[in-house]
């Protein structure tokens, strides 16, 4: 579908219980086309795209940079392939380059690390197997190769009709990116800014330490710029960015206060406090027990998030008790 002259979008099919489809972008240049994000690895991702391409008159062959937002599956997924047929380079910011190994390579020790990580943080033995591999299945979707392009912040990717620059942008991921046309008005947001949900950001031993924290930072360097087309990951186009970073925010401060409040007749563990919070899903709002398990890990890990950004504003402290991490609120 073509959303501005040269520029295209592609919605990529998810595999499986994947329900959510990717938005791939393909941006024309007289020196070969760049696609933005290229979906799963799957034999119906590939497909759409290919024919999501030839309905805009345009073909595989004359893509020659494949520009990744950020290293989630769905994201980075068929890059590999695509290098594969039409001889692409790859490039990812460095921060996520260094993540294909331990994710989708040797990943046993992440596993070992995630499963401690929430041991530590109240979830009940009885749940730890099934969180701790709650997204290995997506593995499964991933050809992981080294990308040949590691991108920084500041970087300009060109193709002789469109100049992107890269806007790094972490929180969603530790080398999330975006990509901003000036001179056109658009930005490609990734997973960094989306119109109908929040983006996940969770505490994980791949986060940083501060995730959350990064986000909001990231958030508010995107608040001035003059883009009248924003691009996302996932979900419809829209405009207005500076409003839709505001709902984000006030969706964040909205979170704490409910973090806040569970505090307030003792001490509890992330997994606790995680049950008293209210979660949205596609359904609308669902109690945690109800939770898929893919989505109870992410309502946990979410939780933690914000209780790292509240423990940095000094607002809760992080004590050991009994084997687990607890927090006490000190307002």
């Amino acid at each position: 579908m073509r959303i501005l002259d040269g520029v295209h979008q592609i919605k990529t099919p998810g595999p499986g219980s994947a329900s959510w489809p990717t938005n791939v972008y393909v941006i024309e240049g007289g020196d070969g086309h760049i696609l933005v994000d290229s979906g799963w690895d799957s034999q119906e991702s590939l497909w759409a795209l290919q024919e999501g391409m030839r309905l805009s008159n345009l073909k595989l062959r004359d893509v020659k940079k494949v520009v990744i937002t950020h290293i989630h599956p769905d994201h980075y997924g068929l890059s590999s392939k695509i290098k594969q047929i039409c001889g692409a380079q790859v490039a990812i910011h460095r921060i996520d380059a260094g993540f294909i190994s331990p994710r989708y390579k040797d990943f046993a020790d992440l596993i070992q690390k995630t499963e401690e990580l929430l041991r530590q943080n109240g979830v009940p033995q009885d749940e730890l197997p099934q969180l701790k591999e709650a997204s290995l299945w997506m593995n499964k979707y991933v050809t992981p190769d080294v990308p040949e392009v590691m991108v920084e912040d500041g970087d300009i990717i060109s193709n002789d009709s469109f100049e992107l620059k890269v806007l790094w942008t972490p929180g969603h991921s530790p080398g999330h990116i975006c990509l901003y046309e000036k001179e056109k008005k658009f930005i490609l947001t990734g997973d960094h800014v989306l119109y109908e949900t929040t983006p996940h950001v969770g505490f994980n031993p791949l986060s940083g330490d501060n995730p959350l924290g990064d986000y909001i930072s990231s958030l508010k360097k995107l608040e001035s710029l003059k883009a009248n087309f924003i691009l996302p990951g996932h979900g419809p186009l829209f405009n207005a960015l500076g409003l839709r970073i505001e709902k984000i925010l006030q969706h964040h401060e909205q979170r704490k206060r409910a973090i806040m409040n569970s505090l307030r007749d003792g001490l509890k563990t992330a997994y606790e406090i995680a049950q008293k919070i209210p979660w949205m899903t596609d359904q609308g709002g669902t109690a945690f027990r109800d939770l898929p398990v893919w989505d109870k890990r992410m309502a946990v890990t979410e939780t933690l998030a914000h209780l790292k950004l509240l423990t940095e504003e000094g607002r809760v402290s992080n004590v050991a008790m009994d084997g687990a991490s607890m927090y006490i609120a000190k307002d």
